[in-house]
């Protein structure tokens, strides 16, 4: 008989081991659904991130392309302002010369007042003193 518990208490450890490999077997399953889940979280993050980045990229190119544009603009407005301010100094020439004209006219004007004034008091001068030796030759 000590042959059959021998017996019965090997098949009992045969059967124990059996299931404790059994159990390490089904946690291992888990360990590799873990990792299995690991992975296509892992693989699923890593999409995320490159679409991420692919995003950026694209603002990225979108920003430098209105950048370039407002740049365009500034460098077309620059030289808009240029020409009105080359402008802007030809006109300021020309008023000047157009100042120094008025001012150079009024000059003359009187002068010509005066002349004609002078002339005009010469003139009469004149006519009196004819007047004078004609009318009253004796004084």
């Amino acid at each position: 008989m000590p042959s059959y518990t021998w017996r019965k208490a090997n098949l009992a450890c045969k059967i124990a081991i059996d299931n404790s490999e059994k159990d390490q077997l089904l946690q291992g399953r888990d360990v590799l659904r873990q990792r299995k889940t690991t992975k296509e979280s892992l693989a699923e993050s890593a999409s995320n991130i490159t679409e991420s980045l692919m995003s950026i990229s694209r603002m990225m190119s979108q920003q430098v392309q209105q950048s370039e544009e407002t740049v365009q603009t500034l460098a077309n407005s620059s030289r808009t302002i240029l020409e009105a301010n080359e402008e802007f100094k030809s006109m300021s020439g020309t008023i000047q010369l157009g100042r120094k004209l008025i001012t150079k006219y009024n000059r003359r004007e009187l002068t010509d007042k005066l002349l004609i004034f002078l002339a005009l008091a010469l003139f009469l001068a004149t006519v009196l003193y004819i007047l004078k030796k004609r009318l009253f030759p004796f004084l």
